[in-house]
Formats: C-alpha cells, structure tokens, sequence
C-alpha cells in the first residue's frame, strides 16, 4: 500500500477518535464467503439485543447491565444503511433467508450501559456505538491481490486453472489464452484499437470462466478478482477489462498487450481494492469470520484443503495487534478475531465439539500469525437463527440423535422432496473422529476419490409426516426455513433462536461492556 493511502488511514483513526470522545465506537467487521451467513448473523445479533432475546452467555444483557439498545442514524451518509427491519421480515413473517449481499452496508446500533467499575461509571462515557459492516464475500477475496504484481497474479491464475478440480471449467479460457500469441502475430501490436478488442475477447473468456468454476466451486474457491463475480455498479466499465494473460507474453514495451492489461491491473488495487480496505477493513476493533464449513466438508477434502488455503490469504490483509489507544490514534488494530463456523443447527450438539476441533485444525495457520502480532482469538460453532430442534429417533432398535425442521421447497434429499410446509427429522451423521486425513494437500488428493467421509460419516433420513421409515445415505445437509415465532401483544415477533450467539457477542463485546 503506498504512504498516500496509509496517511488517510491515519487522518481517518485521528477523526474517529475525535468522535469518539463524545461516544465511543467499536468497528465490528462481520467477514466471510459467500454464503457464510453474514447477513444472517448481522439480523441475529440486532434483534436479540434490541428484543431482549436468550442471551445468557453474554454477561453485560443477560444481568440487565444494557439499559438501552437501538438502532440510529449512522454518520457516513455515502454508504447504504444495513436493511435490518427488511431482512427481519423475512426472517420472522415469510419465514425465508435473506438474499445474499450486493452491495455494502452498514448499520450503527447505540447502546446504554451501566458499567460495573466504579472508575468508569465516574469517568467514562455510560455509551457505545457499536458499527457493523456488511459486504458480498466476493469482494474480500479481492484483499489477496493487495500484495501481487501483475506478472505473479497471472501465474497463480494459469496455476489454479490448471488444477484438476478447474481443469473443465477452464478449457475454453486457456485453449482461448493459447492463441493470443497468434493474434497478434497477425495484428498490429501496438493498435490501440486491435489490442482493445483482443483485451475484451479475453477478458470475457476470462470472466466466463470465473462464473462457471464459481457456480460449480461454490464460494470456497480464491478466484480473483472478486467484482467479476459480482462486479455491482462496475459492469461492463474498463476497470473490469483485463485478465491474466501467459507469461510468454510478458513485455517491456509500453505499447504492449501485457503491458495494457498490467496498467488495468494495477488501476483495479488502486481505484478498487485498496478504498475498499481502507474505507472499511483499516478501521477496524474486532472481527468476526464466519465459515460455512459443514457445506466445506460436504464437498470433500479437496475443498476443505482448498478453503483452508483461502482463510489463510485471506487473513494476511488484516491488521492485528493488541489493544492500545496510543498507537491506534493512527493505526487502529484488531484486538480480536472470532472465526465461527456457522450452520451448527444442521449437526446434532453431540458433534459440535467435533466442528470445532475442525474448525481449530482449519484455521491453525492464518491464527499462528494472530498470535504472534498479540491479537486473541477463539473458534466456536454457532447458528445465529437456529431452524431445526433436536429429538431421539429409534429406529430397527437404534437412537439416532437427530433434528427436525421444515426444509425449504424445492430441497430434496433421496427420493424426498420437500413441499416447504412439512416437518422432516434428519439424522444428519457424525463427523469423524479422526479427521487429520481431511487435510492433506490439495495436489496430493485431487487425483483420487475420497471415500473417507462416507466410511467414517452416514446420513439417515426419516420423515415424521409419512411412513414407512426411509433411510438415506450418502452425508447430505438440506436447507430448513426459518422456525416460526411467537409474536407479543405489540405483533413484533419474539427473539430468534440461535446456538452460542450469546457466546460471540460475549467475546466480541463482553469486555468493552464491563
């Protein structure tokens, strides 16, 4: 990042400390892939507070400590405001998921506090701001790029396309990077017009290639950059117009092909990526990573390997450290990093230890360099809207411990498919025991079929609406609507179930609320 840029985020940390002397501020960035359920967790966490949901675990509301909660105007009006009261309609009265991010957004939640210290019930302010922040997960795999030339990039590019998970989502494109050369054997190299029209050609094979590797990949893959997957407010626009092109195109000549798209290159960090982390990630107090690891494992070890590999890079573009307010004046740190691997209401609690030891195992080597630059961390499975409740199956004289839910329409597992409106009690399986073998490298596993999930894991499935009794197998995890609530006399509807919310709140606030 270049000093101009770390000046402003130094201008910026003086200015929000000014402001904070009239109510302190906590920067909570909520982060995670596609599909991690940011915007699920955000909804969650809100209407708990602000409802007075179950949150035993988190000390400063369950003892009656938060006086007041609610939402208020935030002070950056150039930036979406989070659309709670939208995302909690669907949630509560059609009873589905809130669409995924576009867009950014943010929201400011004011609290009232009474402290239990008498120094700061005296001296210090009895308010916080809490400001979370939301962003589509696509865009934070953009961060990796910070670091990279145009030259590295592009071959980490044809690396990755290479492998044989992307080989067939990727033909195309690299049969179509294979005769540039040939192209402009027979173009004029240094034709605006003509190396243009060969930058667009490649770009969208490119680009045509990111979509299909993500339909297929789902989020867990890096693919960069990020705003061609969900270019926004940018489609179509010459920011987006570049692609990694083969090394033996590399040249000096500022007339060149490669050259063209290096300039793009350089100018999408520039204008894009390095605002976004500056506007958003530089200011940050704490962190939330949120993993949708159960889909992860369900896929295999190629892509848990693989999703390993992302949170890691991931990771490098934060800045952590202990809390100081000195420093921070002008270099703000992320005191504490949550990483939770959400979802846990698609597993049975007799296997959430088992997640989390995982989850642990997952995320050993970006938490390395939490550890060394003095940041505290911890790793927890949650669901911030729980949608299933547990029971005890027996079947042919065995107790399963299993859920039951009502799957969103158009699910299906086996030969059942599901209407919406019908409960389904699931045995979802264990997780294995041993799960080390999860984590062999990418390259040492992608030629061969994993059957250990299947040896080690089953999937019952048994629907409590009709018998006979079926049994399903393979593993599989199918979507359930949002549990129906209970409304009070006012017709706002009761706190959202969850699984150890109140545990991340504590984590990420408990000590600011003292």
């Amino acid at each position: 990042m270049k000093l101009f840029d770390e000046v402003r985020i130094a201008t910026s940390n003086l200015t929000d400390f000014a402001s904070d002397l009239a109510e302190p501020t906590l920067r909570l960035g909520v982060t995670g892939l596609a599909r991690a359920g940011k915007t699920i967790f955000i909804s969650s966490s809100l209407h708990n507070i602000i409802h007075g949901g179950r949150l035993p675990r988190f000390e400063a509301h369950a003892t009656g400590r938060i006086g007041t909660a609610e939402i208020s105007p935030h002070p950056d009006t150039l930036i979406p405001r989070f659309r709670y009261e939208d995302h909690i309609a669907d949630l509560t009265d059609t009873r589905v998921w809130p669409s995924s991010t576009s867009r950014t957004s943010q929201v400011r939640l004011s609290l009232r506090y009474q402290s239990k210290g008498s120094f700061k019930r005296t001296f210090q302010s009895d308010r916080l701001a809490l400001d979370i922040v939301d962003y589509p997960g696509e865009w934070l795999l953009d961060l990796t790029l910070m670091d990279q030339d145009y030259r590295t990039w592009s071959a980490r590019s044809f690396k990755q396309a290479n492998k044989p998970l992307y080989k067939t989502h990727s033909h195309l494109w690299r049969a179509f990077a294979e005769g540039i050369h040939g192209k402009l054997d027979t173009q004029l190299q240094g034709d605006e017009p003509v190396l243009e029209t060969i930058a667009r050609e490649t770009t969208n094979n490119f680009t045509a290639y990111l979509l299909e590797a993500k339909k297929a990949r789902g989020a867990y893959a890096l693919l960069t950059p990020g705003r061609f997957l969900m270019p926004g407010d940018l489609q179509d626009s010459p920011a987006l117009t570049f692609a990694p092109l083969p090394d033996d195109l590399f040249s000096k000549d500022r007339k060149s092909l490669w050259a063209m798209m290096e300039r793009r290159f350089e100018a999408y960090k520039n204008s894009i990526i390095v605002p976004f982390y500056r506007d958003h990630f530089a200011r940050l107090d704490r962190q939330i990573v949120l993993i949708d690891l159960l889909a992860a494992l369900n896929e295999g070890p190629e892509t848990l390997a693989e999703l390993e590999e992302t949170i890691t890079e991931i990771l490098r573009a934060f800045r952590p450290g202990s809390r100081f307010w000195l420093r921070n004046l002008v270099s703000r740190r992320i005191d504490k990093i949550l990483f939770a691997a959400t979802k846990a209401d698609h597993l049975h609690h007799t296997s959430h230890d088992r997640l989390e030891r995982i989850l642990n195992r997952l995320v050993e080597r970006a938490a390395q360099r939490l550890e060394s630059a003095g940041a505290d961390y911890e790793t927890m499975a949650i669901a911030a809207v729980r949608a299933t409740r547990e029971a005890t199956l027996n079947v042919d004289g065995e107790d399963l411990p299993s859920l039951v839910g009502i799957p969103m329409a158009g699910e299906s597992l086996g030969e059942d498919e599901f209407d919406g409106i019908s409960e389904f009690a699931l045995f979802p399986g264990d997780l294995p025991t041993n799960f080390e073998s999860l984590f062999e490298p990418i390259d040492s596993i992608s030629q061969k079929k994993s059957n250990t999930r299947d040896e080690e894991t089953s999937s019952k499935a048994i629907s409590v609406s009709a018998p006979p009794l079926h049994f399903k197998d393979p593993l599989r995890f199918v979507r359930f609507r949002p549990p129906e609530l209970d409304k009070s006399s006012s017709g706002t509807a009761l706190s959202l179930p969850h699984i150890r919310l109140d545990r991340a709140l504590e984590f990420l606030l408990g000590d600011i609320l003292k």
